[in-house]
C-alpha cells in the first residue's frame, strides 16, 4: 500500500518533534533487544517523557506500563504505535479519545483506516516512519553533521 504524501511531510514532521514532550509508544517491549525498547530509550535521552503502553509489563524503562491509552493518566501529545497495521483503527479511536495530537505509526505500521479515522478527528498522522530515525534526521545527530543541509548538490558552495 502507497503511504499518502501528507503522512510524511518534512515540515510537518519536524512540527510535531519540536513541539511535542509526552510521547505514549503502543507496544514499547520490556526487551532491551526489540526495536521499540531502543526507541523509546533514545526518546528518553533526548529528553521526551515516554509512557509505555502494554499490557503485558507493569513496568518498562523504569516507568508503569498501562495497559492501553484509555490507562493513561495524563496527557500525550505523541502516540507511537509498535503494533500490528491491523490494530491501528482501535489504536486511532484511543489516540482521538484521550485528545492525542499526532498519531506517529512506525515503519511497517500503515492502515488506511486508521489513518484516515485519526485524520478526521483533527490528529496529525505520520505513518511509515520512524521517530527515533526522524528525530535523528531534523534534531539529533545527523542533522549536526549535515545530513539535513538541504543541499542537492554535493558541490561546495561558492565553487559552482
Amino acid at each position: 500500500m502507497t503511504v499518502p504524501a501528507r503522512y510524511q511531510d518534512p515540515l510537518e514532521i519536524q512540527r510535531v518533534l519540536n513541539t511535542a514532550k509526552t510521547i505514549a509508544i503502543v507496544g514499547l517491549s520490556n526487551n532491551e533487544l526489540r526495536a521499540s525498547y531502543f526507541v523509546g530509550y533514545y526518546l528518553r535521552r533526548h529528553g521526551y517523557r515516554v509512557i509505555p503502553v502494554n499490557p503485558r509489563a507493569s513496568e518498562i524503562l523504569g516507568e508503569t506500563s498501562y495497559p492501553s491509552l484509555r490507562d493513561v493518566p495524563e496527557p500525550v501529545d505523541i502516540v507511537n504505535v509498535f503494533r500490528a497495521p491491523d490494530a491501528l483503527p482501535e489504536i486511532a479511536q484511543q489516540t482521538v479519545e484521550i485528545g492525542a495530537g499526532v498519531l506517529w505509526c512506525q515503519f511497517g505500521v500503515i492502515n488506511a483506516t486508521g489513518g484516515q479515522l485519526a485524520e478526521d478527528r483533527g490528529v496529525t498522522v505520520v505513518m511509515d516512519r520512524c521517530i527515533k530515525v526522524e528525530h535523528a534526521r531534523y534534531i539529533g545527530r545527523m542533522h549536526w553533521l549535515g545530513f539535513n543541509t538541504t543541499r542537492i548538490t554535493s558541490v561546495r558552495a561558492g565553487l559552482q
